[in-house]
């Protein structure tokens, strides 16, 4: 079967988070949001005909997460990547960002030592820092080629006996990574020397570019498996993040224990009956659509390519494995961080993401969202050479 990503229904005046939001963060209504991480592609059918089967049942009052839903889930889990659950193991949760402050209280007092490894998407320093836990910075390195990769002295180094808790991103949003086996193991190691746990984002699992593949936390050893909390879920991989459904697995029964006092606590209760029926048919018919989605995603990616090769000493895209965030090294444009804001703005009408939002070593790069239909990154790449060639005249050659 063949789908269409060539263009995509219109989101403005849906209440769509990015267009709505448009005047308040960019000053304007008349840039084409390209910040938030959800796709502007329709979501797949098969997720909305669930849907409309459920809605011909006229009741919609509290329900449990069904068991054929986690199963769905653990199905794919395995075949797709290679590790295996049990239901005992899952639990719902309406997004990650709320599984990873819950994971922060039950697992860390006030004043443990928390590892972020930056720059990384904003909430995992913020949630740190709200929950008064000691915000440890293990910046990632980026080599000549553009790529990031841990470092594994810094981090040693700072690693204390109230080092607690390593916040994982995996794929890494923004750097667009795919941790290898290797770099993972490195990790691991030092966690297991000093009794630090991990909890792994893994969100964009599914949004890998061969030849890359994305390697679980947990799937290294049953150490590993021993030591982590993992999210994941559907949000990305098939636009579903307004259904408010993700999951936290949990294989250490000492560790789920801890997880559910907080758990429970908080109330995350079960979510959306819409949730649970859209989680399910993704998990069980997306398969071919997400292995079409991802080849556009990556023509989109080299379309971004294409246009930074026209500029080469003013622009330049990160390398990208996994997820479908451009990492825009503006760095030799040589403005500052409010200049390259607006020039985007101003300039190129895109509302994007700032770097150092995502930490300091986010300064003078900007963060990109390429999940949208092809006309519509044709607009993108078109509005952005426009810009840069009235700003900087052609740099190529």
């Amino acid at each position: 079967m063949s789908y269409n990503f060539f263009t995509s229904t219109c989101r403005e005046n849906t209440n769509a988070e990015k267009y709505t939001l448009r005047k308040q963060l960019f000053g304007t209504e008349d840039v084409l949001p390209v910040w938030v991480a959800d796709m502007d592609i329709d979501t797949p059918d098969f997720v909305l005909e669930a849907v409309r089967r459920r809605l011909e049942h006229p009741i919609f009052g509290y329900e449990e997460v069904p068991e054929s839903a986690f199963l769905a889930q653990i199905a794919w889990m395995k075949k797709e990547h290679g590790i295996v659950y049990e239901l005992e193991d899952m639990f719902y949760s309406h997004s990650v960002v709320a599984s990873m402050n819950a994971v922060i209280e039950a697992f860390t007092k006030e004043g443990e030592g928390v590892i972020v490894q930056t720059p990384v998407y904003p909430p995992f320093f913020h949630s740190v820092k709200e929950q008064k836990r000691k915000l440890i910075k293990n910046s990632l390195k980026q080599q000549v080629d553009g790529k990031y990769v841990f470092d594994i002295e810094d981090l040693r180094a700072k690693i204390d006996e109230k080092t607690k808790l390593l916040l994982l991103c995996s794929p890494h949003n923004p750097v667009g990574r795919a941790w290898s086996r290797e770099e993972l193991e490195k990790i691991l190691k030092l966690c297991l020397e000093h009794n630090i746990l991990v909890f792994s984002d893994e969100i964009h699992s599914d949004l890998v570019y061969a030849p890359n593949v994305h390697m679980p936390f947990a799937s290294l050893s049953q150490k590993a498996r021993d030591i982590t909390i993992t999210a994941m879920g559907v949000g990305k991989t098939f636009n579903m993040a307004g259904f408010a459904i993700s999951t936290v697995a949990i294989s250490n029964k000492e560790l789920r224990a801890k997880f559910l006092e907080v758990y429970k606590k908080i109330h995350f209760a079960n979510g959306t009956v819409f949730g649970h029926v859209g989680f399910e048919a993704a998990y069980l018919h997306g398969k071919e659509w997400l292995e079409e989605l991802k080849v556009h995603l990556i023509q989109n990616f080299h379309m971004l390519e294409n246009l930074c090769e026209k500029f080469p000493n003013r622009i330049k895209v990160t390398p990208v494995e996994a997820t479908y965030l451009a990492w825009l090294d503006c760095r030799c444009m040589q403005f500052s961080n409010k200049e390259l804001r607006i020039f985007f703005i101003d300039k190129a009408n895109l509302g994007l993401n700032d770097g150092i939002r995502f930490g300091r070593e986010g300064s003078g790069f900007m963060r990109l969202n390429f999940a949208v239909s092809h006309a519509k990154m044709l607009q993108i790449v078109e509005q952005l050479e426009h810009a840069l060639q009235n700003k900087f005249g052609r740099q190529n050659g």
